[in-house]
């Protein structure tokens, strides 16, 4: 019964743990004589770009960084020159965090083994993507469309983008389609639209760890990792979370009993 899933990119597919964006951030703003945290970097992750860096300088510390170093509020067009220091420099660092996460390739062929079409939505621009596709290519991922930030009038968390990819893959109703992301504004995403919702723990910018800093971790700071990135996760209303796109099938089969019981999201 199921159509279509529908997989955000950096943390879902690609770049376990979303560290792509996150140094570029710091550097974007230190350029301009701002300190930010990698941690203030993450919490508005999966907006587009320049409502990400808008959110950043609403933050009352970071907006008093801003002006103690500036001279002045931050204003329209000072969030302007962040994005546009942001953007290039992104573009560039991109490449080097391009690696598909384990076993996202075999899921999404499994799915497509189910009749499913794959769709793609994300915070990236199209200069971004440009770099991203023909690297996810070569290692077996190519979805059926793809939905940047800046190609509609709004972005996440709003349902444009998904009513987008609805028209690119030719499939209706909402209920028919699985949403799967690593963050609160992309679950949004799909819960506006109507969608099946699941969300990537571990794999994401909750977690927000590599694999090879994950493997360092001992056992009781992995798990209490984990329970924190589930438990983020769960407030943000998604339907499910799993570790990764590897153990979505299980979730699937679930929607699809549930769906056959006359079940919605």
């Amino acid at each position: 019964m199921l159509k279509a899933a529908v997989f955000d990119w950096a943390g879902t597919v690609i770049d376990h743990g979303s560290q792509a964006p996150m140094g570029v951030f710091v550097k974007a703003f230190k350029t301009f004589g701002v300190e930010i945290t990698i941690a203030e970097a993450r919490g508005p992750m999966g907006m587009a770009k320049r409502d990400h860096i808008k959110t950043l300088m609403s933050q009352p510390r970071i907006a008093a960084a801003w002006e103690a170093a500036q001279g002045a509020a931050p204003d329209d067009a000072a969030i302007d020159r962040v994005y546009e220091v942001f953007v290039p420099m992104n573009v560039e660092a991109v490449t080097d965090f391009c690696t598909m996460i384990e076993g996202a390739v075999p899921a999404v062929n499994r799915m497509r083994a189910r009749g499913l079409k794959i769709g793609s939505t994300t915070g990236y621009t199209r200069s971004i993507m440009a770099r991203v596709l023909p690297l996810a290519k070569a290692q077996g991922y190519e979805p059926d469309n793809l939905v940047c930030a800046g190609d509609l009038a709004e972005g996440r968390p709003s349902a444009l983008m998904m009513y987008r990819t609805f028209l690119d893959l030719g499939v209706w109703p909402a209920h028919t389609v699985v949403k799967v992301d690593d963050t609160g504004v992309g679950i949004a995403e799909g819960l506006n639209a109507g969608c099946w919702t699941v969300a990537v723990a571990v794999s994401g910018n909750a977690f927000g760890l590599n694999p090879s800093e994950t493997a360092a971790l001992s056992p009781a700071e992995y798990a209490e990792m984990k329970a924190k990135a589930y438990s983020d996760l769960r407030r943000t209303g998604a339907h499910y979370v799993i570790d990764s796109v590897a153990d979505i099938d299980w979730v699937l089969d679930e929607i699809e009993g549930r769906l056959s019981r006359g079940e919605r999201p």
